[in-house]
């Protein structure tokens, strides 16, 4: 059965949820009968909730319910008015618990990927009563990477983050020559003509790159924030790490440094042969990883209504 198919097959709603001054679009996916579990899924850039396309079947199928939103100026959600909006403390975090708490879901295992795991990384270490256990995929917590920031590994990859401050610049260069340079730097997203079908309508790209401006501008980048800044920076549920070893944005020095941040169980799995998109490179075995590490450390029965 295609993963299409697979999709179609199970029960799956799509809600537009008003919560934060904005109307999010969130796909609600679960199998018939018995779940075993929540799962809130948080994308990264440039993506939306079809960042999951491939991972969903494969946990449904298990029974676990999958809630993927398209996190605020993304895919159907809508796009904040002013840049400031974007900060992730203030926006999308306070929108991801008003999409738990619409839906009747009091706790999930949290995973993200991309701006996702950065974001899924605050939630974890601010609201650990709403979450079981938390996945990073390919960005580890906001303070280990403040700090590989200025390795040489980091430093070469993280030289486009500079470049997408330069708002107006940034979204000519990305658009000129049918997206050529575009192209080029996302070369091994796993569909990124959908991906510059979706930034290309009016104001969804420089929404989208204001993620990066307000949460890693040219002040954070230079001058670490003093501890506190985010307010509780210290996860306390247990924590899975994930990082494909060709992943041309992110090095292994911010993952592995996680682990000074997580008072709970920590674990940390390399992909050699994977890339910043693994859970759509190798579904199967992140699915399975993740499900090993769910039943390792299950603490209560699923309790949500879908």
């Amino acid at each position: 059965m295609s993963k299409l198919a697979k999709l179609l097959a199970m029960k799956t709603r799509h809600h537009s949820i008003t919560a934060n001054g904005l109307t999010h679009h969130v796909r609600d996916t679960a199998p018939e009968g018995e779940l075993r579990g929540v799962v809130v899924c948080l994308h990264g850039f440039p993506d939306d909730h079809h960042s999951w396309d491939a991972l969903t079947p494969l946990l449904a199928a298990e029974g676990y319910r999958v809630i993927a939103p398209d996190l605020r100026g993304f895919g159907l959600t809508d796009m904040a008015e002013r840049l400031g909006d974007y900060d992730m403390f203030d926006g999308a975090m306070p929108d991801v618990i008003a999409i738990l708490d619409h839906l009747g879901v009091t706790r999930a295992h949290l995973v993200g990927h991309d701006f996702g795991a950065a974001l899924a990384w605050l939630l974890a270490a601010q609201h650990p009563d709403r979450f079981e256990t938390l996945t990073a995929m390919a960005v580890g917590h906001q303070r280990a990477f403040l700090k590989a920031r200025f390795t040489p590994v980091q430093m070469g990859k993280s030289r486009y983050i500079l470049w997408h401050q330069f708002q107006g610049l940034c979204e000519w260069a990305y658009r000129r020559k049918d997206w050529a340079w575009f192209k080029r730097h996302w070369a091994e997203h796993y569909d990124v003509e959908s991906a510059i079908t979706s930034l290309a309508r009016p104001g969804r790209l420089t929404a989208g790159l204001n993620w990066y401006r307000a949460n890693i501008g040219f002040t954070r980048m230079l001058l670490e924030p003093p501890v506190g800044t985010f307010g509780e920076e210290r996860v306390r549920i247990p924590t899975l790490g994930l990082l494909g070893g060709k992943d041309r944005y992110l090095g292994t020095a911010q993952m592995e440094g996680s682990a000074n941040f997580i008072d709970a169980p920590w674990r940390y799995e390399l992909y050699p042969d994977l890339g910043h998109w693994l859970h759509c490179e190798a579904p199967e075995r992140v699915a399975q990883v993740m499900r090993q590490f769910w039943g390792q450390h299950r603490r209560v029965e699923p309790n949500s209504r879908f």
